[in-house]
């Protein structure tokens, strides 16, 4: 564990409550600089704690980290997790959402495998801020659950790409990895007519992988994720490509009732308003 992690565990700072009644309320806490040796640069970090966190000294909560984490208000988590407390769908949970910055195409991918434009380069530093910086000062900081079961991971789009990288390489850690919409075509050479479906590097790294005990996995599309079909097969790629992987998974030996959940859905867009329609189907999934 890096030193400076206990030193950062105490500056979590209450951004604002949010109000979640019945229970009372719940905190948005902000750290805007935590500083990461692996990333070479300073990490924004939001922290959804739950209402009843400060009541129940003893409890500790289940986790989930987001990509992405600029994009919570966008999608209205705190309204999310309110209704879903108290209709009674999920547990309290601590989400944290790490912002991402300039370099996101960079960072987020596939680890040791960035793509034919060298994008991705740093996700394997990315992993390692996530995994040997940030969630030892969580563990410090916040009652994490130490239950394997209790940590989940997720992404939209490319942050669902690297989400499934974190997780796939981190199942010790994590035992749910979420995906909307993932950019599951990222690709180690530029696109071959002759060869359409080829090169897409998670596929390639699934074939060449074992299975991870104790994963699951949650992956989402939407019908209008966009218009390309470029093996003309009558399904848009980001459908085919999702539903390739779970070929991939099933080829492992995962099961596709209990270790999979695809959701598909119509009319779903690429973009937050049907991330944040789908999310409340995740979190049940995940935390329920």
């Amino acid at each position: 564990m890096p030193n400076f992690s206990k030193a950062i565990a105490g500056i979590f700072r209450l951004s604002k409550r949010i109000s979640f009644s019945p229970q009372g309320f719940a905190e948005l806490h902000r750290l805007q600089n935590f500083p990461s040796v692996h990333l070479q640069r300073q990490v924004v970090i939001d922290v959804f704690v739950p209402p009843s966190y400060h009541h129940q000294p003893e409890r500790a909560f289940p986790v989930l980290l987001l990509n992405d984490g600029q994009d919570m208000e966008a999608i209205q988590m705190g309204d999310i997790l309110e209704r879903l407390y108290q209709q009674r769908r999920i547990p309290e949970i601590l989400v944290v959402a790490v912002h991402t910055g300039i370099q996101r195409l960079d960072e987020y991918g596939i680890s040791q495998r960035p793509d034919y434009k060298n994008r991705g380069a740093k996700a394997a530093a990315y992993a390692q801020f996530i995994t040997k910086e940030l969630l030892p000062a969580l563990q410090l900081r916040y009652r994490c659950s130490e239950l394997h079961e209790h940590w989940a991971v997720a992404g939209f789009s490319l942050g669902g790409l690297s989400a499934f990288d974190i997780g796939w390489n981190h199942p010790h850690i994590f035992s749910k990895i979420g995906v909307f919409s993932g950019s599951f075509w990222w690709r180690s050479q530029v696109f071959q007519e002759h060869n359409p479906d080829g090169h897409r590097i998670l596929h390639e790294l699934l074939r060449e992988s074992k299975k991870r005990e104790r994963l699951r996995f949650w992956l989402q599309t939407g019908t209008e994720d966009e218009a390309s079909d470029r093996n003309h097969n009558g399904i848009i790629d980001s459908i085919d490509d999702t539903l390739d992987v779970i070929r991939e998974l099933k080829a492992l030996g995962y099961n596709e009732q209990r270790d999979i959940r695809y959701v598909e859905l119509i009319g779903g867009r690429h973009d937050l308003p049907t991330w944040a329609k789908i999310m409340p189907d995740f979190l049940q999934w995940a935390f329920g």
